[in-house]
């Protein structure tokens, strides 16, 4: 089998904030569809270099980024912007990163159905991008997306943080936004795979912790959702939802609570009895199984449009 190739650059966002990025193109042809990848809250996309080039394979171009904050974005002293700082970031400048990376794939892969991935809080961000009251995004820029997959988001904590926590950081958010504030993430939580446990714990680019509004945002947003944001979801929008159901890090209940107040035409939850948080990295057969569910979900919904 022919291996599929990836091209990784750095890309100014935009407002002129540098982005480490990686695409990923079929080894032969032209790509029947682009999937846009949003990574989790102190992730970043060298953890799915084993996974983007099965989307590949499969005919499926990915475009991933660092986001805003975080991975290389954040930490290459290189590349990386003058103002950049770990996790550094709000929701509504990553909402117009992801519309600005919806539109790069849009000019530079014309007239290939477009789908958004997002995992963990990445997932949280995805279900509010079309859901949202004011730009961003606009109208114009949900309506070029065919579907969305959200794997694991963030819509409650499966643990909250202590209401003290909280209200210290939605004070900080508001007077001294940047402010380093501790986000403990134990690997065990997300896999029971003891090889992605260990490379969770050693990775350089994974750390505990967060900025005050950024977290805040992160978390005020899911709750958000419940709340108002299911409303406004294009009702011809195809939304995938995924979970384990011992999911130790986002709550499944909280999350499947969103997928059953959505009054649309086309949504699909797939749920893993006692599987943890990151699917595509869980022991076993859990990483096959749900990349074949992705496969054909996404090549069933060639010719969707949000406002067909």
């Amino acid at each position: 089998m022919a291996t599929a190739q990836f091209t990784e650059a750095w890309i100014d966002g935009f407002d002129g904030h540098h982005f480490y990025t990686r695409t990923y193109v079929p080894p032969s042809g032209p790509p029947k569809a682009v999937l846009v990848f949003v990574h989790g809250f102190a992730d970043h996309i060298g953890r799915y270099e084993d996974v983007h080039p099965r989307f590949a394979q499969r005919g499926i171009a990915v475009f991933a980024y660092d986001m805003r904050g975080f991975g290389r974005t954040a930490l290459d002293e290189t590349h990386r912007s003058a103002d950049e700082y770990y996790g550094k970031t709000s929701r509504p400048l990553e909402l117009a990163d992801l519309e600005w990376w919806v539109k790069h794939v849009a000019r530079t892969m014309p007239k290939t159905p477009i789908f958004v991935m997002g995992y963990s809080a990445g997932g949280g961000m995805t279900m509010a991008f079309p859901t949202r009251p004011h730009a961003p995004p606009t109208p114009e820029t949900v309506a070029l997306v065919s579907g969305i997959i959200a794997q694991g988001p963030l819509v409650h904590l499966t643990y909250p943080a202590a209401k003290v926590l909280r209200l210290i950081a939605k004070g900080l958010a508001k007077v001294a936004p940047s402010t380093p504030f501790p986000a403990p993430m134990p690997a065990e939580r997300f896999s029971r795979n003891p090889a992605v446990i260990e490379a969770l714990e050693k990775d350089t680019l994974r750390m505990p912790r967060g900025t005050a509004r950024g977290l805040d945002n992160m978390l005020t947003q899911g709750e958000e959702l419940l709340d108002e944001g299911y409303k406004r979801w294009p009702k011809e929008l195809p939304l995938l939802m995924a979970w384990g159901t011992a999911d130790e890090v986002n709550c499944p209940k909280a999350g499947v609570a969103f997928y059953n107040k959505l009054d649309i035409k086309d949504k699909k939850l797939i749920e893993y009895e006692g599987i943890l948080h990151d699917l595509l990295h869980e022991a076993g057969d859990i990483p096959d199984k749900i990349l074949e569910e992705y496969f054909t979900w996404i090549e069933a919904r060639l010719h969707v449009r949000a406002n067909a």
